[in-house]
């Protein structure tokens, strides 16, 4: 057994060290800097492991060699879910399709318009996205973990590791099987460290980037007057991200325990028809492009950068990343001085209605100015 377990660990390093990332371009809305940007270089932050065996457990490997665990296999998938959510049909095959403090959701096709995905799921809660008997649930608590600390981003690239080592894309060709290993490699693109929203029809929706100033990448089509009940909020603290996908930005306004937020949407998931209620209630902030283009699936709000973070007794590799790899929310009420959110629980239509701006801090890992 020790010896199966050493060769099983030299395979992994192996596979870490040599295993091409994904170099795909990145989706990018009009105005948005991708010339500038793509001269800076993508930073690969960790490695997650996933055994598709009950009772094994999940890891984070770091470029280091560090190894974090991150709970042991509760249970396994039985198949996989179609049709899926709708946004997943804007994800990339292979890739998260979304992350968020109760779920994790990967693409393996894209079926008549639809996508195909399996989860992961922390142990304590269910996520309806999900489906019965389409997840790997993990023994750690909902924000935590892979739903905490180590999300990955939307885009984050998905491989299976076959029980020799080899690895292969995830596809609904060849789904994992029982005894392998799901591979989410994740890094961290340059991009902006802000977003901006004029709060308003016709308000802007800037991209601040440092070095480059401010890019008009969107504009409010409807602005944002309220909370609601978003589930999986409960497992998110004020004014962070509780989850992000191909079609969404949602953020938490309430107190761990209890549920309210509110959610951001591209103007083509808006018209999707699960989403009719954001034409007639406040708790939906929809934005459209800035030119001919769809801003599903693209960076900086729909892919790419946004993660729930560490919970406030997780930690990762240092200070800068324990303490930057969050998203933060901030507003101005009336025009007035920058704070968070007011923390706000359940269904209130009018309770953001003061709210003309609003600013989304985007993650970082490291120290500022280097």
């Amino acid at each position: 057994m020790k010896r199966a377990a050493f060769v099983s660990t030299l395979l992994t390093l192996f596979c870490l060290l040599c295993f091409p990332l994904s170099s795909e371009a990145v989706a990018l809305p009009s105005g948005f800097p991708s010339e500038a940007l793509a001269q800076r270089k993508e930073r690969f932050l960790f490695r997650m492991e996933i055994p598709l065996s009950i009772g094994a457990e999940t890891l984070v490997r770091l470029p280091s060699g560090e190894i974090f665990h991150g709970g042991k296999v509760l249970a396994l998938p039985g198949s996989s879910k179609w049709p899926a959510y709708t946004a997943s049909r804007w994800a990339r095959p292979g890739t998260v399709a979304a992350t968020a403090v109760n779920a994790i959701h990967l693409l393996l096709s894209v079926e008549e318009e639809r996508g195909r995905t399996i989860s992961l799921l922390p142990g304590e809660t269910f996520a309806p996205a999900a489906g019965e008997g389409n997840a790997v649930v993990i023994d750690v608590p909902a924000g935590k973990g892979f739903f905490g600390a180590w999300a990955p981003t939307v885009g984050s690239a998905v491989t299976i590791m076959a029980r020799d080592g080899s690895l292969r894309p995830l596809n609904a060709q060849t789904p994992p099987l029982p005894g392998e290993r799901l591979i989410v490699d994740v890094v961290e693109r340059p991009g902006p460290y802000m977003v901006e929203i004029d709060n308003r029809p016709g308000g802007d929706v800037l991209a601040w980037i440092d070095g480059y100033g401010a890019r008009k990448i969107a504009s409010v089509v409807r602005p944002l007057g309220g909370v609601g009940r978003f589930g999986g909020s409960q497992f998110q603290s004020p004014s962070r991200l509780r989850a992000n996908h191909t079609g969404v930005v949602c953020i938490s306004t309430s107190p761990r325990g209890d549920v309210g937020g509110f959610q951001i949407l591209p103007l083509l998931h808006a018209h999707s028809p699960e989403m009719k209620s954001a034409w007639e209630l406040t708790q939906w902030l929809i934005v459209e492009p800035v030119d001919d283009g769809d801003l599903v699936g693209t960076a900086p709000l729909f892919s790419d950068y946004l993660v729930p973070g560490p919970a406030e007794d997780e930690s990762l590799w240092d200070l800068w990343s324990t303490y930057g790899r969050r998203s933060l929310v901030l507003c101005r009420l009336d025009d007035g001085p920058w704070r968070k959110l007011p923390v706000l629980v359940g269904r209130d239509d009018g309770a953001l209605k003061a709210v003309t701006r609003l600013k989304i801090y985007f993650p970082w890992t490291s120290e500022p100015g280097k």
